[in-house]
């Protein structure tokens, strides 16, 4: 059976901000299932945003020329993928693919376009936060064991990073401007502050059903108080949950770092 486009939840933003567990607690819910970083995302957007950044009115690159011409083939490839990885879900009216790609938020407009039907999260997080927690990951002996390593060279990384989540929640959010179908932002703070009202709140504004015991079992059993003390702290993949934890793993000279360089979501959604 073909997959049906309303059934994807796309949930975009950038990397260490609260999507693993929202992730998480969506798949959890009675017909979701959870389609962990496809990076489809990412392949669209760097290929369309990076490498083709001057090519857009070429015919002869692949994403180039009039979108009517491959739009038709992006909307078929990820429903292709999602039918033949998820036939049980993709492909049914009563139940949904929870698409966790907040590393893939540069293709959101691409894949906003190619399914506009389909429903999206615009997760957001403080962006110091967000840095504070992406240094701790590329430290020796952290959890992500490959990729740069921070060590030494922090106030360098600091700028890096803050101007990925720059980037990353630039796209995710002209995607989400654009998009026709239900969506929903959410602040990751406002979750950790009341998640069951918080998810209760998302699924409405999705116009997604939901037994209200099992949205109740289900955020208590994502609850970080619940989390094995062995699988959280410093260098693991569940760090802190902690909004305003970066005052205690900035400087002060990387906390203005970040605040100049994502200075807009600082103002616009943590009041400067």
């Amino acid at each position: 059976m073909p997959a049906r486009p309303e059934n994807f939840v796309w949930i975009f933003g950038t990397g260490r901000s609260g999507s693993t567990w929202l992730g998480r607690m969506l798949r959890d819910l009675r017909g979701n299932t959870l389609w962990n970083e496809p990076l489809v995302g990412y392949m669209l957007g760097q290929l369309y945003h990076v490498r083709g950044e001057y090519l857009h009115d070429n015919p002869n690159f692949l994403l180039g020329g009039a979108k009517e011409m491959w739009l038709p083939s992006v909307r078929r490839f990820i429903l292709d993928a999602a039918a033949a990885k998820f036939p049980r879900h993709a492909a049914v009216p009563s139940r949904r693919v929870v698409v966790k790609e907040p590393h893939g938020s540069m293709g959101a407009s691409i894949i906003s376009e190619a399914l506009p039907e389909s429903r999206m999260i615009l997760l957001v997080r403080d962006p110091r936060d967000v840095v504070a927690s992406r240094l701790d990951a590329h430290r020796s002996g952290s959890w992500a064991r490959k990729g740069v390593r921070t060590d030494g060279r922090e106030d360098e990384y600091v700028v890096r990073d803050a101007r990925v989540y720059v980037r990353d929640m630039g796209h995710a959010e002209a995607a989400y401007e654009m998009h026709p179908g239900p969506k929903t932002t959410v602040r990751y703070e406002d979750l950790r502050a009341d998640p069951l009202g918080g998810m209760r709140a998302l699924l409405s504004a999705l116009s997604i059903p939901f037994r209200e015991e099992d949205l109740a079992a289900v955020v208590e059993r994502h609850a970080w108080e619940n989390i094995p003390e062995e699988e959280k702290g410093p260098g693991k993949i569940r760090r802190k949950a902690k909004p305003g934890g970066w005052r205690e793993d900035l400087t002060a000279g990387q906390a203005k770092t970040v605040e100049r360089v994502a200075a807009s979501y600082v103002e616009r959604f943590y009041g400067g």
